[in-house]
């Protein structure tokens, strides 16, 4: 299962091993019983998210459908 989240700050991305600063967005992933977490920028390179861009700025949507 996947799942868009905010960062309250004490999260760290599973891949790059950065710090996940609060309100920055995330994806958590459930698969069998491991817990994995990756910032959007992982997220973006590894096709799990999308920008788009809208007359207001730049969006940013995680594909949760596995």
């Amino acid at each position: 299962m996947r799942r868009g989240c905010i960062s309250l700050g004490n999260i760290k991305c599973d891949e790059c091993k950065r710090t996940i600063l609060y309100p920055e967005r995330y994806l958590a992933i459930q698969e069998d019983s491991i817990n994995r977490t990756l910032c959007k920028d992982c997220c973006l390179s590894k096709g799990l998210a999308k920008e788009e861009s809208s007359k207001d700025g730049r969006d940013t949507t995680f594909l949760l459908g596995d």
